[in-house]
């Protein structure tokens, strides 16, 4: 194993049990998230929600395949995480609070960066190729946008 693939395992790994324990202790409805739920305004429920997302987050990172559906869950991690610092930032609690999540944060784009192109949007998915056009194979293919946000081709033809 190399040095970038021993990173990935190690940043993905943190990451990942860090999801999916929190995610546990939220769907297990247990006493200090409901605390700190409600100590940042957030109704009950929503330990649910989020837990059912965070576990689901983890698994997602950790599975081999399913490129796009890593490519959401980091998203998702990303969203969890910027979301936890500004709540706690806006509640007033010391700044460790506010820290520990981005630093989280850290370590979660560390391994969405290092992950191997097997992981990666585009690799060999078995997608057709077009569920993977970008914005630039769109507009070779000729198609332009409009002002009014609309998409016609261009009548190149």
């Amino acid at each position: 194993m190399n040095a970038r693939s021993a990173a990935y395992w190690t940043t993905t790994t943190f990451t990942a049990l860090a999801f999916l324990t929190g995610g546990a202790a939220y769907l297990s409805r247990a006493d200090v998230p409901l605390r700190g739920m409600a100590e940042l305004g957030y109704p009950a429920y929503f330990v649910t929600i989020l837990g059912t997302w965070k576990v689901l987050g983890g698994l997602a990172i950790l599975v081999p395949r399913l490129p796009r559906l890593k490519e959401w869950a980091y998203a998702g991690i990303a969203f969890d995480l910027t979301g936890a610092a500004f709540s706690h930032a806006a509640v007033g609690h010391p700044a460790a609070k506010v820290i520990v999540p981005l630093v989280l944060l850290g370590i979660a784009a560390a391994s969405w960066a290092l992950r191997p192109a097997s992981r990666m949007l585009g690799a060999s998915t078995g997608e057709p190729a077009s569920a993977m056009t970008g914005a630039h194979e769109i507009a070779k293919a000729g198609v332009t946008l409009h002002g009014g946000g609309g998409a016609s081709a261009s009548s190149a033809g």
